[in-house]
């Protein structure tokens, strides 16, 4: 039995984007991209929202090789090695490998592929369908030392989650990981 795992990258108001739609603020460093590495490396399937699919798919064609960070080089690996759906109503095609679009979000679906392993649910209006079926396991979220005062919210405001802290960490650039189960 695998886990679903929602991960965003947050500032310290609890925003994925600003007001604007702007995430300039939440680019990760390698410290931090190489701990996001570390909680998706398990994963078999990720689950994008349209705009989250949007933003990642540069990753098809992400340059690699010894010019790049160790941590850009190793997302890349992760991201071509999982298997990618994207739910969406007005997504035509995808332009990425592993990679099929879904209409509507069918938890028990979820579910089926959660009983094969890992799954990770990106992108907040996708993953606030997951969290009101009941079905997200754990929570992981990279609070950045920002406020941007407005704009996408990371976690729904009409679910109550109990929660267990599972982990924190702190890195240099002043972000902070927590991460929970859901009890």
């Amino acid at each position: 039995m695998g886990r679903l795992v929602y991960s965003a990258i947050t500032s310290l108001d609890g925003y994925t984007v600003d007001a604007e739609g702007h995430f300039d603020w939440s680019a990760p460093d390698a410290e931090v991209h190489a701990a996001v590495n570390e909680l998706l490396a398990p994963v078999g399937t990720h689950l994008y929202g349209r705009g989250m699919y949007d933003v990642l798919v540069a990753w098809e064609t992400m340059s690699t090789g010894p010019d790049q960070e160790p941590a850009v080089n190793e997302f890349a690996r992760i991201w071509h090695a999982a298997d990618k759906i994207v739910y969406s109503t007005t997504l035509a095609e995808v332009s990425s490998d592993r990679t099929r679009i879904e209409r509507d979000f069918d938890p028990e679906t979820v579910r089926d592929l959660v009983a094969d392993g890992d799954v990770s649910i990106g992108g907040p209006t996708i993953a606030a369908h997951a969290f009101r079926a009941g079905i997200v396991d754990e929570v992981h979220l990279f609070v950045s030392p920002v406020v941007v005062g407005g704009g996408t919210r990371a976690l729904p405001d009409d679910v109550r989650l109990d929660l267990d802290l599972v982990g924190e960490r702190r890195f240099a650039n002043g972000v902070v990981q927590l991460g929970y189960r859901v009890r």
